[in-house]
């Protein structure tokens, strides 16, 4: 059977935007926990140099609001002609309502504008885009936004040697907007049998309990159920057989191969993974933005992450045709194809704000 490619004709990438917390932390402050030499190795591998870690009640929706103040502000968008927000993550403010929605206030939005939540993680980011586009090239509005990220650090054990030093703190802006001639086009894959490679086992519906020990696991990693588990082995082959392949299904859906592309934005997933994706679907390394030494991997905020650090404060306004590919929890994956203008894309900005408002510690905070 044929894939199924989504074609949206009209609407192109107008914008993108980054934000991240100040406190940088090295993975050399690990050291005294799991040995130098195990930090070293673990540096060689992924690439990873240090970590952004949200400051104390920052969220996600914190430093996607900021990233997305600054772009709409920069682009001068007017705020009653954005018709859609989706917030991107697994990070969310609250249970219910939908972090879009509290999003959606923040940033002055009309009543006419939709929003809601995309609950993926390394893969949400061309799974947003690609629902985003859809809905915007058939609805009267001129823009929607894409609001993608994550605070990973907040659901780390922090005695997970696997884990702790691998991901980071970050979010996202990219606006979209209607253009005759422009197009997005988009691959979407899942592989549901590998729910459990990826996963918090605790603290939803399914298993609510959230008061877990810590338990050392039999590679001698100690982990809890009410934080991230990682199934390395089984997400390694994921990424370096199933993702190359669904970027080559993506190259034969769209009649394009490697050499079409002027860039690739391929979630920040550590530097050997990268390495094996980019020999298979014959990405040349100069081709791929990467910002995993600075900012380690920062989930669904990884790719806009990742352009915004390359391209941010390029003034060129040549177009670049750029191919985008997410893959992780789920088990899933997107491959996705637009054009991007270095000039409209922001270089990343620091934030330790969060929204007060939002702190709801007691029962009268609701009657304010």
């Amino acid at each position: 059977m044929p894939p199924h490619l989504l074609r949206i004709p009209g609407v192109k990438i107008g914008g993108i935007a980054a934000a991240v917390p100040t406190e940088s932390v090295p993975i050399s402050a690990f050291g005294e926990e799991f040995g130098r030499d195990y930090i070293a190795k673990f540096s060689a591998a992924t690439g990873i140099k240090a970590l952004r870690r949200a400051a104390p009640g920052q969220t996600a929706s914190d430093l996607s609001f900021a990233a997305a103040e600054r772009l709409l502000d920069e682009r001068k968008i007017r705020r009653g002609g954005v018709g859609l927000l989706i917030f991107a993550s697994l990070s969310p403010d609250y249970r219910r309502p939908a972090t879009a929605c509290v999003l959606h206030k923040r940033l002055r939005l009309s009543a006419d504008c939709g929003a809601f939540d995309l609950g993926l993680g390394c893969s949400a980011y061309p799974y947003a885009l690609a629902a985003a586009a859809s809905l915007l090239a058939v609805s009267d509005a001129p823009h929607a936004l894409v609001l993608a990220g994550e605070t990973m650090t907040r659901n780390i054990n922090r005695r997970d040697r696997s884990t702790v030093m691998l991901f980071g703190d970050a979010g996202s802006c990219t606006l979209l907007e209607k253009e005759e001639g422009s197009a997005i086009q988009a691959l979407l894959k899942t592989d549901g049998e590998g729910y459990r490679d990826i996963i918090v086992p605790a603290g939803g519906f399914r298993n609510p309990e959230t008061a877990r020990g810590d338990e050392k696991c039999a590679d001698g990693a100690v982990r809890s159920l009410d934080r991230l588990v990682m199934n390395g082995m089984n997400v390694f082959s994921f990424s370096i057989g199933d993702v190359p392949g669904a970027v080559k299904e993506f190259y034969g859906a769209t009649g394009t191969s490697a050499d079409d592309y002027d860039l690739f934005a391929l979630h920040q997933s550590n530097r050997q993974i990268l390495g094996q994706i980019a020999e298979k679907i014959g990405a040349p390394a100069e081709k791929i933005p990467l910002c995993l030494a600075d900012y380690a991997n920062t989930s669904a905020a990884s790719i806009p992450l990742a352009l915004s650090a390359a391209l941010g404060g390029n003034d060129s306004p040549d177009p670049l045709r750029t191919l985008f590919c997410g893959f992780g929890v789920g088990l899933s994956c997107a491959a996705a194809s637009a054009n991007l203008v270095p000039r409209e894309i922001l270089p990343p900005a620091e934030t330790d704000e969060s929204f007060k408002e939002g702190e709801i510690r007691a029962l009268a905070d609701l009657e304010e």
